[in-house]
Formats: C-alpha cells, sequence, structure tokens
C-alpha cells in the first residue's frame, strides 16, 4: 500500500520536538534511532536523531535531526515521504517526480530499505521514497 506522510528535519532538537509533541497533543513515541545506533555513526553528532516516528491520533509524522552541511533555512525543513514494498514501483514514481528536477540522493538499497532515494520535484518539493524489502508472505 502507498503511503505520504510529512517528514520534518530539525536543527539537532528532534529529540526535544518529540517530547514536546509528547506532552503538547498526546504523541505516541513509535520508534526512534539515534546517528550513533545506526551503521551510519561517523554521519554526524552520534546522539542526533537519525530517524524517528511518532503517532498523533490518527496521523503519523516522521522526523530526524538534519545531517546536511551547511543550515537550512526555517519553514523549508519538511519533505513528503513516500512508503511501499514495491521496489518496481518506487523506481517508477521517483523517476517520474525526478523529471524537471534534482536528485539529492539516488534511488538505492540501504540498510534500512531495498530502496531508498531523495529528490526536490520540479516544483520545489522535496521527496522521499522508501521501499521495504517484500514480506515472505506477500
Amino acid at each position: 500500500m502507498l503511503t505520504v506522510e510529512p517528514y520534518i528535519f530539525y536543527k539537532g532538537n528532534c529529540r526535544e520536538a518529540m517530547e514536546f509533541y509528547k506532552s503538547a497533543v498526546g504523541a505516541e513515541i513509535l520508534f526512534s534511532q539515534t546517528v550513533g545506533e545506526s551503521p551510519m555513526s561517523g554521519m554526524s553528532d552520534p546522539n542526533n536523531i537519525m530517524h524517528a516516528t511518532i503517532k498523533i491520533g490518527n496521523s503519523t509524522l516522521m522526523m530526524s535531526d538534519n545531517c546536511e552541511p551547511g543550515d537550512v533555512p526555517t519553514g523549508t525543513q519538511i519533505s513528503l515521504a513516500i512508503g511501499l514494498r514495491d521496489t518496481a514501483k518506487a523506481k517508477e514514481i521517483f523517476d517520474n517526480l525526478a523529471e524537471g528536477g534534482s536528485i539529492t540522493m539516488p534511488l538505492e538499497k540501504t540498510f534500512w530499505a531495498e530502496s531508498f532515494g531523495m529528490l526536490t520535484d520540479k516544483f520545489g518539493v522535496k521527496w522521499l521514497i522508501n521501499s521495504e524489502a517484500p514480506r515472505p508472505t506477500e
């Protein structure tokens, strides 16, 4: 099943934001992993959040600390994330969205996904495409 979810990048205060959302709106932390807990531990501050998922009501919000060099202007740190379990469909969507845009990270296998890529479409919208490996029962 194809889903589109917001993905917010923070300036080193993702953990603080998660705790704030937890107390402010009753968010439930479903997953949280630091850079130091991941195979990419040398990428940035090991205490930064590599990836987290929280649930607010019926909505899912994904987030992490920004690991890109340089400062990201406030208001531009939101991307749309597409998650699915079909690598061929992920490639099709990635290629379609990349047409006339720019690829930040090519769609490729990672330690967490069968394929993952990042791009900015021709309208300036940032996208994350993530395809999990098919499960044995699928």
